[in-house]
């Protein structure tokens, strides 16, 4: 008991010592803990954030970081799409939640800059909460398998949600466990930590964060890492069981062997929930078919992929290459294409699940080519530093914008933003080099 006072004892003693050199420190970590909260709570620590930062401001830490400004344009563009939206009251609705790509980066102009020592504890402190989340999801599971013995709730949605989003919380526990990782002198504790979040992120299941994820640690070991060859290979073996260890667990090798199955024998009979002639659609369908049928069900990448269909239909149909239908204006025109290719109604109220195609559908050419700009310059300050975890965000946030429309959810945006500004805030990358 005594240990456990004197740690809490330690880290109230050293956030008061980071915040007492930069008075921004805690309201950046605890923005950044509030993610995974609820919106409210969200929306309240931006709120903390943006007033401490005008509070404390001071005329000498004012600048103008060149690459913060493009968040900037990118949310002034969306107000700008007031002039053409389909939906002026979406727009106007939507504008409120992506307030955190204007105010965030403003934020960023007025702060004391973050040495490279307080930007590394801001993520020791984002990384243990994101073990403490982690933790509470399984104890949350395993309380409600005990009442109903049903093994799903450690899987996908049911382990953190259908609101809270299995493919975003594995987003912020892959960036925990590469800090975790990439420490060099790693006690008990951070390889425990290390266990727990893989873990975590192999039974949320999302496909394309576990390949990115398992990519990345191969990456790690064999070509970053400073560990000897022996242990390079036994990682491997390591890596190697993992990837053996899924084909036991059902609920993740399931959600695998759908995408493959679909579209290795067409109009297969989907399983699980007690469905009945309900037909999965493969890729090859999702794109070639004249009509569906309302018991079509879409996998993952088919249903991606008639979405990019509609996408380009939609651009070849309207002349809004320019411009797009406004933000989360689009919507209204997937809805008219799901009646018009007969696609179940549940299927046309899901927004693109892609955010470059987000992007294009809702703010034209100009709304993508701002986000290819940021992706851009995320990639070569993380080249350029050679710190990893920033390497692992460019990466997950490249692939995540495939598959979700990330940044069109309030969380997304949230934590999106803040770490850029962190990885690229201008004085910041030269404070490193330095």
């Amino acid at each position: 008991m005594a240990s456990i006072y004197n740690s809490f004892k330690d880290v109230f003693q050293d956030l008061k010592k980071e915040n007492s050199e930069n008075k921004s420190f805690i309201s950046v970590v605890v923005l950044l803990l509030s993610i995974p909260l609820g919106y409210a709570v969200n929306s309240i620590a931006l709120g903390i954030f943006v007033g401490v930062s005008l509070i404390t401001f001071q005329k000498e830490n004012f600048k103008i970081k060149k690459n913060l400004v493009w968040p900037i344009l990118l949310y002034l563009l969306m107000v700008l799409s007031l002039i053409w939206t389909l939906s002026v009251s979406r727009t106007l609705s939507s504008l409120s939640k992506e307030l955190p790509l204007l105010l965030i980066p403003l934020c960023f102009f007025i702060i004391k800059i973050f040495t490279k020592d307080q930007l590394f504890k801001i993520f020791k402190y984002y990384s243990y909460g994101m073990l403490i989340y982690s933790v509470f999801y399984f104890i949350k599971a395993t309380i409600r398998y005990l009442i109903t013995k049903d093994i799903s709730v450690f899987f996908y949605h049911e382990l953190v949600t259908k609101d809270l989003n299995a493919i975003h919380v594995s987003i912020y526990m892959s960036l925990a466990c590469f800090y975790f990782m990439s420490k060099k002198n790693k006690q008990l504790v951070d390889k425990m930590a290390i266990a727990v979040l893989t873990v975590t992120i192999l039974f949320l299941s999302s496909k394309n964060v576990v390949i990115v994820f398992l990519a990345l640690t191969v990456l790690y070991y064999f070509f970053h890492s400073e560990i000897s060859k022996k242990a390079k290979y036994a990682s491997g073996i390591g890596i190697l069981l993992v990837l053996i260890s899924l084909t036991f667990v059902k609920q993740v090798r399931d959600r695998f062997l759908v995408e493959v199955k679909t579209n290795v024998t067409e109009n297969t009979l989907a399983e699980g929930d007690g469905m009945k002639n309900v037909y999965n659609v493969s890729i090859m369908q999702a794109w070639n078919n004249e009509k569906f049928q309302p018991n079509d069900y879409f996998p993952g990448t088919a249903f991606r992929v008639y979405q990019m269909r509609i996408f380009f239909e939609m651009m070849k149909e309207e002349p809004v290459f320019f411009t797009g239908y406004g933000l989360n204006a689009s919507n209204i025109k997937v809805e008219e294409k799901a009646k018009e290719y007969n696609v179940h109604e549940g299927y046309a109220k899901y927004n693109f699940h892609n955010q470059y195609i987000q992007n294009f559908a809702e703010l034209g050419f100009f709304g993508f080519a701002i986000l290819l700009v940021m992706l851009f310059i995320n990639v070569k300050n993380a080249i350029n530093d050679k710190y990893f975890l920033h390497i692992v965000f460019a990466i997950l946030m490249i692939t995540l914008f495939l598959t979700e429309s990330f940044l069109w959810r309030q969380r997304g945006i949230m934590y999106f933003t803040m770490m850029y500004c962190l990885f690229n805030s201008e004085r910041l990358v030269m404070a490193q080099k330095k």
